[in-house]
């Protein structure tokens, strides 16, 4: 053989060696796979081009992949993106940012039970991110929402520190059972009830550990969640962990809350002007002799300038191989009510870890959170109101009976007026009422690709929510609410237990020569809720001040153990065809313990499709980015605000003041409770259809949703037959609501230049409601439930559910005007039904509380290194009954009958009323408003501390003003039946703050 030929042999057995040992020597190429926004793709198809090698990236967009070492390109593809190749060369991780190469929104909402890209959700879905959230001083998570979202409504319940929101997702779709929507955080359901010491369940989440909220509105979204989704479905998602070296974040805030504005009442000069001109009118001196020589504010007294912090540090990276974050947090807020504040410590975990070449996912989350209340009595609000403002603060006399110096109305024998108001400050300052609420909740799901089948995966997912709220409320026994018992101390405690255990399959599979995928799931779900309750004795306090104690401990009165489980087994199926269409199908049957055995199971189905019209008609347009069209169709159900067990026959023990007599003994009786043995699921079936589009790539965007909701077999209350030894009401399934609306959403950037971008949303509502049914049976009768009860009197109601009619719409007589001076005429109403006389019959529904139409703003702007953000929100078209001025806008508040002076609203000035008018339409207000929520502005030094670290800067302002013609306190009421009985007012909040990367 020539040297020629030996020469090639050694050089062809040279390659084949070489060839053999790079195969030989497979590499792990892993990396992450996100959209334009840095969030992580799930299911994007990763191949090692030329090879049948691949896999599919994570719902956190990470991937892991075997590569043979002759490999040297990876090919990402996935429907709606552009395919891209990438070199790997002689790096091990790969990281991707994938492009739309069509209309499609590339983005990842978190949706029922998993995840879906914005362009191929087929329901009524928003996502609120963490870079748009509500800025400033917020406690508790709901509140990030405000005015955000089209369709929903975040009322606060009042200003009290920690305190929580009335939450609304398209209105009330029942009447006696809960409107609230089902609150899922990481993939958890919890109740939406109450724990004793909590004022707000959602305060003891911390919202700097929240990277996103989604609300979902209609049937077909919700519909996953069956029997609880009536009402809409809010998922809570935590911030996780990402690929990377370690990174810090420490945020902090301080902020001062201040009263915006007061209930206007009388001066004390006015007081004394009114009495003083009284008895030369009457003669009668009696009041004119009970008045003092002060000028009292008594909301200067109560309410106070408020203090708070809110300061958190996280940490996020790997811990070796595994992606991790955890924070710290510690928020104090004080309340513009003395004697009220909130703190809360939290802790969170976040563990997202990938084994077995990435065929198991595993995703660890858990929450902890300490909180301490001080709850301010809220009746001081009230009574700075009424109170006499001629009296001073303290009581500066002598008396055998000390009330702990302040001022108190006193009979003949110096004890205090039993049914006189009390002072304010006494109320605040004398009661001691805390509460320490501990809560941990969390979860841990398992994602096992198959090796065998990669296209089918196992799904686990284990959570569990644990709380304990207790607490004490001490009186002083020198206080006049309590002296003659000597004060009184109380405890309470409860603890609630929820476990949830979830199990199912899941399949994709995307067929890349059609552009069409496949994804299917069914589960199985368990979850059991558990309420310890220990209910305690109330106690009398021996003592003389402030530190009474009560010697030995306080021993359990009752304990009781409430327990209900619901059982379910769902499925749902996605198919995209071409990435033109989308189908989507789902089925959820539940089982509840709330009901009998014969109505225990329900089924909510829901079907759902959209087009893709960018797609299939303008692929090629260079203005129009998005153009797609959705209906949607869905039933839904609701079991929450009835009880445990409301279809079983029950007995309770009768109160210590309603006791039988047997000689010198006294014994309890058992009452029975009203139940319906049929009671069953309410029901809602939802109609949608939506139509989102884009323009220039975006620079114009939103959604149009039409909607209506029909709630059958609802949930309600109705009065039992005189005689019938039950209570006066029972809980079964009676009547029909109706509700519609438009959502409509843009979101703009005007201007964008380099230095400068203008960004400008809008969310606009318009809803009705109405009740179709109320009777199982017809009754010509029949006209309707009173509802709405207010203070004042004896069992008045000011509304009344009628067919036909908005719940709650208000039931009035129709007040008549003196033509000359445009004053109200006491007394006097429009004999409606002309029959001669005014009475009962004579009342009409007037006006109602629920808004017609629903208003969101936000815009920011951006320059260099500033920041400028402003946000609102208005409601328009709803009204409210103002009871502080039927209470106290009349004489006989001032010149009370039992011989003590109060206070009267300044309406009595304009009424001139002697007495209390309470049903007359004269107090219902036009309570249209719009608030300004937010101002913030920051500036970005960049990077600080040789460059070791990135610093921002902002200042808040909350609550900035309100514009209204509603002449009470403040229009927003989380009132559903829109009384207004003087809240707690809400603060305006100045914050200043600093966020530190590094």
């Amino acid at each position: 053989m020539s040297c020629k030929k030996l020469l090639k042999a050694f050089l062809a057995s040279m390659m084949l060696f070489l060839s053999l040992f790079s195969l030989a020597q497979d590499k792990v190429v892993s990396g992450k796979v996100t959209d334009a926004n840095g969030a992580g793709v799930a299911g994007v198809n990763v191949t090692v081009k030329g090879t049948s090698t691949g896999t599919q990236t994570g719902t956190d967009g990470a991937y892991r992949l075997s590569v043979p070492g002759s490999a040297n390109v990876l090919e990402f593809s996935s429907i709606g993106y552009a395919t891209q190749e990438v070199s790997i060369d002689a790096r091990t991780t790969v990281d991707v940012q994938m492009s739309i190469n069509n209309a499609s929104l590339g983005e990842v909402v978190v949706i029922a039970y998993g995840t879906r890209r914005r362009g191929d959700l087929t329901g009524s879905v928003t996502s609120v991110s963490s870079k748009d959230f509500q800025k400033g001083n917020i406690a508790s998570s709901e509140q990030l929402l405000q005015g955000k979202v089209a369709g929903l409504q975040v009322t606060t319940g009042g200003g009290s520190a920690g305190g929580g929101s009335r939450i609304r997702i398209r209105g009330n779709a029942s009447l006696n059972a809960s409107n609230d929507p089902l609150i899922v955080i990481d993939g958890v359901p919890v109740e939406s009830n109450g724990l004793p010491g909590s004022a707000n369940l959602l305060n003891t989440i911390n919202t700097d550990d929240i990277e996103s909220i989604s609300v979902l509105k209609d049937a077909s979204a919700t519909a996953l969640y069956g029997s609880r989704a009536s009402n809409g479905v809010i998922i809570i998602t935590s911030k996780k962990g990402a690929r990377g070296k370690m990174k810090f974040n420490f945020n902090t805030q301080l902020s001062l809350s201040t009263l915006p504005k007061k209930v206007e009442v009388l001066s004390g000069n006015q007081v004394r002007d009114i009495v003083t001109q009284q008895a030369a009118l009457t003669g009668n001196n009696t009041f004119k002799n009970l008045l003092g020589d002060a000028n009292t504010d008594w909301q200067d007294q109560i309410f106070q300038n408020a203090f708070g912090t809110n300061n958190n540090i996280s940490a996020s990276g790997m811990l070796g191989n595994m992606p991790f974050r955890a924070s710290l947090g510690y928020l104090k807020q004080d309340g513009i009510l003395k004697t009220n504040n909130f703190n809360r410590y939290s802790a969170s975990l976040n563990l997202s870890p990938r084994y077995f070449n990435d065929h198991l996912s595993v995703n660890f989350a858990v929450k902890a959170s300490h909180t301490a209340n001080r709850f301010a009595d809220e009746g001081a609000v009230g009574s700075a109101a009424t109170f006499d403002p001629t009296k001073p603060v303290y009581d500066k006399g002598t008396h055998t009976v000390n009330f702990g110096g302040y001022y108190e109305w006193r009979q003949a024998n110096d004890s205090a007026v039993a049914l006189a108001n009390r002072n304010p400050l006494a109320l605040l300052e004398q009661r001691d009422n805390r509460s320490k609420v501990n809560r941990i909740i969390g979860n841990i799901s398992l994602d096992y690709k198959l090796h065998f089948f990669p296209d089918l995966h196992v799904l686990v997912n284990l959570g569990m929510d644990n709380m304990k709220g207790q607490g004490d409320d001490l009186f002083d026994s020198l206080s006049a609410t309590n002296y003659l018992y000597h004060g009184r101390m109380s405890h309470y405690e409860q603890k609630k237990q929820n476990y949830l255990v979830d199990v199912g399959l899941a399949y994709s599979k995307e067929i890349k020569s059609i552009r069409t995928k496949i994804d299917a799931k069914v589960m199985h779900s368990y979850q059991d809720f558990i309420t310890n309750v220990s209910n305690f004795a109330s106690f009398s306090r021996r003592g003389t001040g402030p530190n009474d104690t009560i010697p030995g401990s306080v021993p359990v009165f009752l304990t009781d153990k409430p327990q209900y489980r619901l059982e379910s087994y769902f499925g749902t199926v996605n198919l995209s065809i071409a990435d033109n269409y989308l189908l989507t199908a789902s089925l959820r049957r539940d089982a509840s313990s709330k009901f009998s055995a014969d109505n225990r199971v329900g089924y909510f189905p829901a079907f759902a499709a959209a087009w893709k019209i960018k797609n299939a008609l303008f692929e090629n347009s260079n203005v129009l980015t998005d153009l797609k069209l959705r209906a949607g169709w869905g039933v839904t159900g609701q079991q929450d605000g009835i009880g445990y067990y409301t279809y079983l026959p029950r007995y309770s023990q009768s109160t210590p003041t309603a006791q039988y007599q047997f000689g010198n003994s006294f014994y309890y009786f058992l009452r029975p409770a009203p139940y319906d043995k049929d009671l069953k699921w309410e029901t809602t079936k939802t109609t949608n259809l939506g139509l989102d589009f884009a323009f220039l790539r975006n620079r114009i965007s939103g959604t149009v949703d039409v909607y209506e909701k029909k709630t059958e077999d609802l949930l309600s209350s109705i009065p039992v037959a005189p005689g019938s030894n039950f209570d006066i009401a029972i809980t079964t399934n009676v009547g029909n609501l109706k509700s519609r609306g438009v959502e409509f959403t843009i979101n703009t950037i005007p201007v964008q230049t380099s230095k400068l971008t203008w960004s400008l949303g809008f969310n606009y509502t318009y809803q009705k409601f109405e009740i179709t049914n109320l009777l199982k049976q017809n009754d010509p009768s029949f006209s309707g439930i009173p509802v709405s009860g207010i203070s004042g009197g004896t069992g008045n109601n000011i509304g009344k559910h009628v067919v036909g009619y908005s719940p709650y719409s208000f039931f009035v007589y129709k007040q008549v005007y003196d033509q000359a001076s445009g004053k109200p005429i006491e007394g006097l109403y429009e004999d409606m039904n002309r029959d001669g006389s005014v009475n009962d019959q004579d009342r009409y529904l007037y006006k109602k509380p629920a808004a017609d139409m629903l208003l969101g703003f936000n815009t920011e702007l951006t320059y260099d290194k500033w920041t400028l953000g402003i946000t609102g929100h208005g409601t328009f078209g709803n009204y409210l009954y103002n009871n502080y001025f039927s209470n106290g806008g009349v004489l006989r508040a001032i010149q009370d009958p039992i011989n003590v002076i109060r206070n009267g609203s300044v309406n009595y000035l304009a009424s001139g009323f002697n007495n209390n008018q309470y049903l007359s339409d004269y107090y219902l207000e036009n309570a249209s408003f719009f608030r300004l929520d937010n101002i913030n502005i920051g500036y970005n030094f960049g990077q600080v501390f040789s460059k070791k670290a990135n610093l921002r800067l902002m200042a808040n302002v909350q609550n900035a003003f309100v514009i209204t013609k509603y002449k009470g306190l403040d229009p927003e009421s989380a009132s559903d039946a829109g009384v207004d009985n003087n809240i707690y007012p809400r603060p305006r909040i100045f914050s200043i703050g600093a966020n530190l990367d590094f």
